[in-house]
């Protein structure tokens, strides 16, 4: 990981944490079928190691959300299963939802992280007081991103910008230990 570069991030206040879908929370790939030789249907990968840092990130009473540009019903599923209520999908502006959202929960910019990979993703990011991307994002917009996390896009780069952000909290060893806690209750 590349340490982040804009100064005076203030950990503690990070409250909401947005991601893209496509190129972040899975691989990239859209794979298209047709079921009963009409109806078109969607597949994406998605990684469970960044499904556990979704539920830590819970743990830790911050807010995960979802802007992307595409519409998908695996991410739709993928985010009830992972109990994400902020999902925004066929967003042509990220930038103006991510404000409504923001400005609903009564937060700031200077509490919001935001992890893309592409061009469409480059206003949210310039906002945000940190900004993530997976390792293979293209060169470009890692070059303007605070923050190249280790795995690629659906490998757990999520996981990696979740994990980032509690050990800078300091409560990452926390939250894992209320975790172990609530599956063994």
């Amino acid at each position: 990981m590349r340490k982040a570069i804009k100064p005076g991030v203030d950990w503690q206040a990070v409250k909401l944490v947005i991601f893209d879908c496509d190129g972040v929370l899975s691989d990239g790939k859209i794979i298209y079928g047709l079921q009963n030789g009409m109806e078109k249907i969607e597949l994406k990968n998605f990684n469970a190691h960044d499904g556990m840092g979704l539920t830590l990130l819970h743990l830790a009473d911050m807010i995960p959300a979802v802007i992307t540009g595409r519409s998908s019903a695996a991410l739709s599923q993928r985010c009830r299963d992972l109990r994400i209520k902020f999902v925004f999908q066929k967003v042509q502006n990220k930038l103006a939802k991510a404000e409504q959202l923001i400005e609903k929960l009564g937060l700031q910019w200077s509490q919001t992280v935001y992890m893309g990979d592409d061009w469409n993703d480059i206003p949210c990011m310039q906002k945000a007081a940190l900004s993530a991307c997976p390792a293979d994002a293209p060169e470009e917009i890692r070059k303007l991103a605070d923050l190249i996390v280790q795995h690629r896009g659906g490998e757990g780069a999520a996981r990696d910008l979740i994990e980032h952000i509690l050990n800078k909290k300091g409560i990452y060893n926390q939250v894992v230990e209320a975790y172990l806690q609530d599956i063994s209750d």
